[in-house]
């Protein structure tokens, strides 16, 4: 399986009503693919997510389409960095731990 962890900081904290409304959306669009598990944590301006896949075709059929596509496309007017990280795993890891495997390993991409 595929877990995808992902970190976002946002530029200001006035962006998180932009990112909550994007939130609602993907996970409309998440409950109509073959996510295995989903889990998101976060305060202030950052933010993390975490899921899981069966497959990486799955991953990234939900990731280029619909409204998690749509929130990529704003993803320059609400966050400063944005982190992610795909492994190969079972089950979705402790945040403690994937909190540290983020910040080490994780591609960035800044605004």
């Amino acid at each position: 399986m595929i877990a995808v962890i992902t970190l976002i900081e946002l530029k200001n904290p006035l962006k998180f009503f932009a990112l909550s409304y994007h939130a609602l959306q993907i996970i409309k669009q998440m409950k109509s693919t073959a996510v295995v598990q989903y889990k998101s944590t976060g305060l202030w301006t950052t933010h993390y997510t975490m899921s899981l896949w069966k497959n990486k075709e799955d991953m990234q059929t939900f990731a280029r389409s619909g409204a998690h596509l749509e929130a990529m496309k704003q993803s320059a007017k609400l966050a400063k960095l944005i982190k992610t990280l795909s492994i190969e795993i079972d089950t979705l890891p402790e945040w403690k731990t994937a909190k540290q495997r983020i910040q080490k390993e994780g591609k960035s991409l800044t605004y």
